[in-house]
């Protein structure tokens, strides 16, 4: 699996290639790890993880063995579409190495070298003698941000258990963004309200109304930012609106919203937006919803 070139490029022509020292490495894991994961896993029905309990303590304490995924979307699209498997969720880290070691079983040459949790070559390095092997990532962070975002959905929070977050909360005013991509416009409340009043439109628009923080949303980015670029010239706008915090009440009221995301397409000839019916949120679901109406 390889980043999409395009947003490496823009990462790294916006930031530099080292920005991630200053302003954290969510971002640039999101681009090169986050993001091509979403794409493998699209075409799945489960996957195995080797997270363990005790591999971080302070975000990792409530990971069960077997789960839906709460932040990634398998075969059939939608929530609930994708398997999480932890087979050594509640094993020890010196019982996984007693294992190795009795079974001769290859293992990666850095192991010896100090590196006990291998990540990107930037931001690991090895750990000291009586160092907890998370110490070795990210190592100019904060301990209770030594995660990448491939297992998001499973952090703990105050120690408890992490869970999607409710689709009717306000959700996070921090979170980053999502839906980055130059085909997906972004758009003000001004600007969807125009869109609202139009009677009849040039082109048709495709908006999804979402939260950053929304699991669910981020599990869809992939197949939304696909979809702009198949539409891209081909007449239909492909747009976004971040719907929650002061602008979720004119949403619910306005915009059909109930949960995130919610995906409207604003006809060329109908005022009111049709709402995709939908839980499957794969690229030829959404083009075909697209397709039936434009």
């Amino acid at each position: 699996m390889f980043p999409d070139a395009g947003e490496v490029q823009e990462l790294v022509r916006t930031k530099g290639l080292f920005s991630f020292y200053e302003d954290g490495h969510q971002e640039c894991c999101r681009v090169r790890k986050v993001r091509p994961l979403r794409r493998a896993l699209r075409g799945l029905r489960a996957w195995i993880t080797g997270q363990r309990k005790d591999q971080s303590p302070g975000t990792r304490a409530s990971i069960p063995v077997v789960q839906v995924d709460p932040s990634f979307e398998g075969l059939d699209g939608g929530a609930g579409s994708l398997i999480k498997w932890n087979p050594v969720a509640n094993v020890d880290g010196k019982d996984i190495w007693t294992f190795l070691r009795t079974m001769d079983v290859p293992v990666n040459s850095l192991h010896a070298q100090g590196f006990v949790s291998i990540g990107c070559e930037p931001c690991t390095r090895p750990v000291l003698p009586g160092q907890h092997e998370r110490e070795g990532r990210w190592w100019w962070e904060d301990a209770k941000a030594k995660e990448c975002g491939l297992h998001k959905g499973n952090i703990d929070k105050d120690g408890q258990a992490a869970a999607p977050k409710p689709a009717n909360g306000n959700g996070a005013a921090g979170a980053p963004d999502i839906f980055e991509s130059p085909a997906v416009v972004s758009l003000t409340r001004a600007g969807i309200e125009n869109l609202l009043r139009l009677e009849k439109r040039a082109e048709p628009w495709l908006v999804v109304l979402y939260a950053p923080w929304c699991p669910f949303c981020q599990a869809m980015e992939a197949s939304y930012v696909e979809l702009a670029d198949k539409l891209a010239g081909a007449g239909v706008k492909v747009a976004k609106f971040r719907a929650d915090g002061e602008q979720k009440p004119f949403a619910q009221a306005e915009l059909q919203l109930q949960s995130f995301p919610t995906v409207l397409l604003f006809p060329t000839r109908t005022a009111r937006p049709i709402k995709y019916p939908s839980e499957k949120r794969d690229v030829d679901s959404l083009l075909a919803f697209v397709n039936s109406l434009r």
